[in-house]
């Protein structure tokens, strides 16, 4: 194995803890920010960088997508993607000791067997390392990039709804970045043209084209999907604190009540806590009475209050709350918080006399 493809296979396995951690993060990110949506990709993607830890993972992103470049002008892309893929192992270890995520029986023994097909794979390469396997024939390499895009694009269809959003869109994403990758890699034998020929060259447009589609499929399915299960809850009593300090009025609903909400002074500023089906039969009560359909027309308006209004995104923005804690995370939480205590010992300062007679 030549020099150049030892180097490069040291660039994919920096490459693989890089990425790990860096997805880490990213998730740690997406799921306290607002809902990426399809109709609204930039925008929606835009607001996922007001969180600092969303920005982080990209940056380390970023330098992680530099060494994966670096590894694939230097080495085989079998060779490469063998090593970066061995990063699931490296994934399931961060999350669990680094990122206090809980990582079951099941998960572990799944990353086990990944590990061991990318070892038979690695040791039934053949002689490969002697150099980096850059040529290819557009004839092959359109069909495969457009084979693969197309697919892409068919899961995150499929994605788009239903109980495996989080599955079907991260392959989706891994699949655009395979077509990226296999770009990159062909692209890499033309650096000895220089700068200017690589940026206008055909494929430095598919390759940002699916990288930045890979991004944002990826960024929702961080939301909606397994790093662990992405079920966020918050804390309704910490954020009508916070409110009050800032001087709001906090109104709610109770079947007991004296008067009605129409009959209440509403002036000034004021927070009305009440369900999102208390909140749409009066916001938009004469909209639904209009309606053909009255209870689909209902129904349709409690679901968008719920994505828009009833999530804990909203007040994790505004820093009404400190932290977003999944369900699955909380003992893990608890137990870590926990764990700096263990060690503490509480000794009172010697005392020079008794107490006095009292």
């Amino acid at each position: 194995m030549s020099l150049t493809v030892q180097l490069g296979l040291l660039l994919a396995l920096a490459t693989a803890f890089t990425s790990v951690v860096g997805f880490l993060y990213k998730h740690r990110g997406a799921v306290e920010s607002p809902a990426v949506e399809w109709r609204r990709p930039v925008r929606t993607s835009l607001a996922l960088f007001r969180s600092r830890w969303y920005v982080l993972g990209i940056v380390i992103a970023t330098a992680s997508w530099g060494l994966h470049v670096g590894a694939l002008s230097l080495a085989p892309i079998s060779l490469v993607q063998s090593v970066i893929a061995g990063g699931l192992v490296l994934l399931t270890v961060s999350a669990d000791r680094i990122f206090a995520h809980e990582v079951t029986r099941r998960e572990w023994v799944g990353v086990a067997l990944a590990a061991l097909g990318l070892a038979f794979l690695a040791a039934t390469l053949g002689d490969v390392g002697h150099s980096a396997h850059a040529d290819y024939e557009p004839a092959r390499l359109i069909p495969w990039i457009s084979a693969l895009t197309a697919v892409a694009v068919a899961l995150a269809y499929a994605g788009s709804s239903g109980p495996h959003q989080g599955t079907l869109l991260g392959a989706s994403a891994g699949l655009l970045w395979a077509a990226s990758d296999t770009s990159i890699k062909a692209l890499s034998g033309s650096l000895d043209q220089g700068a200017a020929a690589v940026l206008i060259h055909p494929l430095a447009a598919v390759i940002a084209l699916a990288s930045l589609a890979g991004l944002v499929v990826s960024a929702r399915s961080l939301q909606v999907g397994r790093a662990v299960p992405v079920i966020a809850v918050t804390n309704l009593s910490r954020t009508l604190e916070k409110l009050k300090e800032r001087g709001y009025w906090l109104t709610g609903l109770a079947g007991e009540a004296t008067e009605t909400l129409y009959e209440a002074d509403l002036t000034g500023p004021l927070v009305l806590v009440m369900g999102a089906e208390g909140a749409v039969n009066i916001l938009y009560k004469r909209e639904i009475d209009a309606a053909a359909d009255v209870a689909a027309a209902r129904a349709a308006r409690i679901a968008e209050y719920r994505e828009k209004f009833a999530t804990p995104y909203i007040a994790a923005q505004r820093g009404f709350i400190d932290a977003i804690i999944l369900p699955r995370h909380t003992r893990a939480r608890l137990i870590a918080a926990l764990s700096t205590l263990d060690t503490k010992r509480d000794k009172n300062p010697p005392k020079k006399h008794g107490n006095i007679p009292l």
